[in-house]
């Protein structure tokens, strides 16, 4: 068989055209999803213990010390435990407090006023003062300043008052001390503690505690 040279021109170009014309097929690209981030969880809610559950501290005088904490921040850097003295009780009662800020707990001792507080002695302290010689017991925000000895009380607990209630503390010498005359045994025979000269005297057993925990650098609030 003779092809011509058109011929062959001819056929090719006409395979040509039919490759042209058949349907190409087109992959869709199919792009991975990245994985979907789970969201994260929920922290879990930590409520606090609630303060003095046991009901010890007045209402009142809770609110006043804890709003003295954020008047006096710049004095009372130590935000673990306060100390409360409720002059509104009887000297026989429990009415020194050490509140325990991030446990709630409250504990309770019994602590002594200044004779110039109470002249007739009735267990009641009726006025305070910032006088020197005095007697009597100063009120307000008190920040605590470090174990210390006397030579006439002993061990003890240094105190910078802080308001213009007390500020004179240093001067006057009121401390946190004991005395036989905050002693159980001198309650049990007398029915009321006995009177300092305007220091926060405590029993002698309850004073190590004290001396050990409260430091320097916490609240102490006096009020009536």
């Amino acid at each position: 068989m003779r092809l011509s040279r058109r011929g062959l021109i001819l056929g090719g170009s006409a395979m040509l055209a039919g490759c042209a014309s058949a349907p190409s097929t087109v992959i869709p690209l199919v792009l991975a999803q990245a994985p979907t981030a789970s969201p994260p969880a929920p922290l879990p809610q930590i409520t606090p213990p609630p303060l003095d559950p046991q009901n010890l501290v007045r209402t009142a005088l809770m609110a006043r010390a804890m709003a003295a904490l954020d008047v006096h921040h710049g004095r009372i850097p130590l935000r673990d435990r306060m100390y409360l003295v409720d002059f509104q009780k009887f000297s026989g009662e429990e009415r020194f407090y050490e509140v325990d800020l991030i446990g709630g707990r409250v504990s309770a001792f019994r602590t002594c006023h200044g004779r110039g507080s109470d002249p007739e002695h009735s267990g009641y302290a009726r006025t305070f003062s910032n006088e020197m010689d005095s007697h009597m017991s100063s009120i307000g925000a008190f920040a605590t300043a470090g174990a210390s000895w006397g030579a006439q009380q002993g061990p003890n607990v240094l105190l910078d008052g802080l308001e213009y209630t007390n500020n004179l503390a240093r001067e006057r010498a009121i401390i946190i001390h004991g005395a036989d005359y905050a002693d159980p045994d001198y309650l049990a025979r007398e029915g009321k503690l006995g009177r300092s000269y305007g220091c926060f005297s405590t029993a002698h057993t309850d004073l190590p505690m004290l001396r050990e925990r409260m430091g320097t650098g916490r609240l102490l609030f006096a009020a009536a």
